[in-house]
């Protein structure tokens, strides 16, 4: 109990730092040779710190992990219940692995943040604007090296109700255009360690399962594909959490 006091205030005093840093350092380096690639694997380790931090562990097998490791020219598709998600994806994504996020612009645009985030290569979103919005995705992702995937959130936004609700299109037609496969990954426990509505995450542990990748037929019609991707996931989804548990701290 003491120790995980003493890391909450250690977290109160680093994590605006740490913060500051992974916004800011993308405006003043972004143009240097293998930038982004150095970028990411930080934040991904500025990631495995605010988890140890918080107390949230996170479960994957050593399958996934070698897996994501020499997994090439996919778009991986993400459930998204918590704020925790993000985080836990770039825990587990091992060096080998390059990616990035798709982003909602109102995040892209931000003023304290636009520089930043255009210097590491996140992917704008613009729900308003539709068919130019994945058009313009569409082409950034077609222009990535294989070895990078977007990461994208298939339901848009977190989900609140029980279960996988449906699935927005994105992934399958931006794989279905670009001849990539979708990489699933399915993320079990955050929201009962973080609702929504939470500001302080539960100490526990978060499972992550990884699927194989499914390669969407570009000449199927794309709400049958979505739905082929939706099952596959639902299914480990349904299973998984029904077994998965939040370890609360005894002491709590």
């Amino acid at each position: 109990m003491i120790l995980r006091l003493l890391k909450r205030i250690a977290l109160i005093i680093v994590g605006p730092l740490i913060f500051l840093f992974v916004a800011f350092v993308p405006a003043l380096c972004s143009k240097r040779p293998g930038f982004r690639g150095w970028f990411w694997r930080t934040v991904s380790r500025s990631c495995s710190w605010l988890l140890w931090f918080l107390d949230v562990k996170v479960d994957i097998s050593d399958a996934a992990i070698q897996a994501l490791a020499s997994d090439e020219n996919s778009v991986i598709a993400v459930n998204h219940r918590s704020h925790l998600d993000g985080f836990c994806m770039l825990h587990v994504i091992p060096d080998e692995k390059w990616v990035t996020f798709g982003a909602k612009k109102e995040l892209c645009r931000a003023a304290l943040l636009k520089r930043g985030f255009q210097g590491a290569g996140l992917l704008e979103i613009d729900r308003d604007k539709g068919k130019h919005a994945l058009e313009s995705l569409t082409d950034a992702v077609r222009d990535m090296p294989r070895r990078r995937s977007p990461i994208l959130f298939v339901e848009g936004t977190r989900a609140r109700t029980p279960g996988l609700p449906p699935f927005k299109a994105g992934a399958v037609l931006i794989a279905q255009a670009t001849g990539r496969s979708v990489r699933p990954f399915v993320i079990i426990g955050a929201d009962k360690l973080l609702p929504h509505g939470v500001f302080w995450p539960r100490a526990g542990t978060i499972r992550i399962e990884v699927l194989d990748q499914i390669t969407p037929d570009p000449a199927a019609e794309t709400d049958a594909e979505v739905a082929h991707l939706r099952a596959a996931m639902a299914k480990v989804y349904d299973s998984a959490s029904g077994e998965a548990t939040s370890f609360e701290d005894k002491a709590a």
